[in-house]
């Protein structure tokens, strides 16, 4: 088993290797027998994190900033309007900067063609790890805490394993692409027999779907591409139904800034039917599971019945949260020298 990650950046998933990302979850198991039974963990002492958040978050802030607590360290909460990054200073320099301060820096921006760089430009000149809370292309903390949630139900042999990950109608068209991305690149690693649902207009970034075949092949898997919602839900172990914008095709059909939200909202109106309901739920084998990444659009991504009911695990994903980013942080910011 690969243990040395002391001072690797964790950015998207595919920077790390299988038998890495099976440490991270070897560990978050750990992680959470100790949180479980109230055994100290404090692998952090008295360490810094920097999460720097340009968008709104509930689950990727407070698990991360209650995981340093309860390795010992302490996370700044920053927004660019409590840092000099809002009069324009650049992504070279605060690297720079926050790396003399601290061990760590956790980096959320989701703008469209601009986070993930973002992002990468930072870590290009930081001294210390940096760990991607959410861009527009990946969102490795969300994936990697499903992958953990999906092996606890179903067995650590997830080969064969069938996970639909469909788009869904909601009232927004510009959320990003990055948790369907993001569950592409790493679920084919496991062997998983991924569906890929979504309308016409709403397909993904060209070069995450070349990786994420890419992985497939090497692992032996498949991903399936429909433009159906009930096919896509047909015998399905997992269903993952969750929104995204359609930034692309916007892109592509050289839509000016000023007009996409116009044409986006009225692509939307046309698959107001894609939501996960009781009658869908159906469709999948008889011991399914919904997924969704939280916060989800009840009434227009899912149904109250569903969400609430049975098979509905959201809150289970929502804890292993806590548990996956501990373990990030455990192995990148401490670990062996």
């Amino acid at each position: 088993m690969q243990t040395l990650m002391r001072g690797k950046d964790w950015i998207e998933t595919p920077d790390w290797t299988r038998e890495e990302l099976d440490t991270v979850l070897d560990v978050a198991a750990d992680l959470k027998r100790n949180f479980a039974l109230g055994i100290p963990h404090r692998l952090l002492r008295d360490k810094t994190l920097f999460m720097m958040f340009f968008e709104q978050s509930t689950r990727t802030r407070n698990s991360t900033e209650a995981g340093m607590t309860q390795l010992g360290g302490h996370a700044h909460d920053l927004t660019p309007d409590k840092m000099q990054i809002s009069h324009g200073e650049t992504p070279k320099d605060t690297g720079k900067v926050l790396s003399r301060y601290g061990h760590g820096i956790g980096i959320r921006n989701c703008f469209y063609g601009m986070g993930n760089q973002y992002i990468r430009d930072v870590a290009k000149h930081a001294d210390i790890p940096v760990i991607s809370l959410q861009c527009d292309v990946d969102h490795p903390c969300q994936t990697i805490a499903d992958i953990m949630t999906i092996r606890e139900k179903f067995g650590t042999n997830t080969r064969g394993l069938k996970v639909t990950a469909s788009w869904t109608y909601a009232p927004s068209y510009a959320r990003p692409l990055s948790v369907a991305q993001g569950l592409a690149w790493l679920l084919p690693r496991f062997g998983i027999e991924l569906t890929l649902a979504y309308p016409k207009e709403f397909y993904l970034m060209p070069h995450t779907m070349e990786k994420a075949n890419a992985f497939a092949e090497h692992a032996g898997s498949k991903i399936k591409i429909v433009h159906d919602m009930d096919e896509a839900f047909e015998d399905a172990d997992v269903v993952y139904p969750k929104s995204w914008g359609c930034h692309q095709f916007l892109q592509d059909q050289g839509v000016p800034e000023e007009e996409k939200k116009k044409q986006g909202m009225a692509l939307l109106d046309q698959y107001r039917d894609w939501i996960c309901n009781d009658k869908r739920m159906k469709l999948a084998a008889r011991d399914a599971v919904y997924m969704h990444p939280l916060p989800a659009d009840r009434g227009s991504e899912v149904s109250d019945s569903v969400i609430d009911g049975p098979q509905s695990i959201v809150f289970d994903q929502a804890e292993n949260r806590l548990h996956t980013v501990k373990a990030l942080m455990a192995l990148t910011m401490g670990g062996r020298p």
